[in-house]
């Protein structure tokens, strides 16, 4: 049985999500502070993390910095928050958090996020121990810097290759632009970011009937669906 932590401070939200957990058949515990959120992971193996931003004491953004500062602390974070901002989205994003969800929230919205976070997070391995990566008709071949789509060679520039990469590998997680610019750039290649949307557009055509599987987070970033 998976375990979640829910840390909100608003009782009746925070009852709502613990319940509707429950039924889904998840093990469920609940903080309303950062500060025993901190406390309760320290002593449990969660699986997930349903954080909302706006806490009293330490705040989402500040647990999920403590959170993904520390090297034996990797739980996937779903930030749930009325904070519903396009930079706000980012800001949570580029915190750590693993995806967002906006108050008000639909809850089988909620749920269906919360299972896509625990099947990646339980699906993924090291990518150093990975030769290959798979998506939908796509497959990369990371010592060789192949790509094939439907099983024909396409040719990427290497930012191009390195985006994609960045976005196999983080499958599921919407990755911001900041962040693809962080991914990508090195070896001589410098990337802003209006170039990585000009890299998308270039992936997207190489990758022909397959280029849907790019997904564009309106004002946010990109990412590779789950379960493509």
């Amino acid at each position: 049985m998976k375990t979640i932590l829910v840390v909100e401070d608003d009782n009746e939200i925070r009852d709502l999500i613990v319940l509707q957990l429950k039924d889904d058949g998840y093990s469920v515990e609940e903080a309303s502070s950062g500060e025993v959120a901190l406390q309760k992971i320290k002593n449990t193996p969660f699986d997930l993390v349903v954080l909302d931003w706006m806490l009293p004491g330490l705040d989402g953004i500040e647990v999920t910095r403590a959170l993904k500062s520390s090297g034996e602390v990797k739980i996937p974070i779903l930030m749930v928050t009325a904070k519903a901002e396009s930079a706000d989205i980012v800001r949570g994003l580029e915190s750590g958090a693993d995806d967002y969800v906006t108050k008000p929230f639909d809850l089988a919205v909620l749920k269906a996020r919360v299972r896509a976070l625990i099947r990646r997070s339980a699906a993924e391995t090291p990518a150093t121990s990975k030769e290959e990566i798979h998506f939908g008709d796509v497959t990369i071949n990371l010592k060789s810097h192949d790509v094939r789509c439907q099983n024909e060679p396409i040719t990427l520039t290497l930012s191009e290759f390195k985006l994609l990469t960045a976005l196999a590998q983080n499958k599921g997680r919407v990755l911001t632009r900041d962040q693809l610019i962080s991914l990508i750039q090195g070896d001589g290649v410098a990337v802003i970011d209006r170039t990585v949307d000009t890299h998308v557009f270039g992936l997207r055509k190489k990758l022909g009937s397959s280029a849907e599987l790019i997904e564009t987070v309106r004002g946010v970033g990109y990412r590779i669906a789950l379960d493509s």
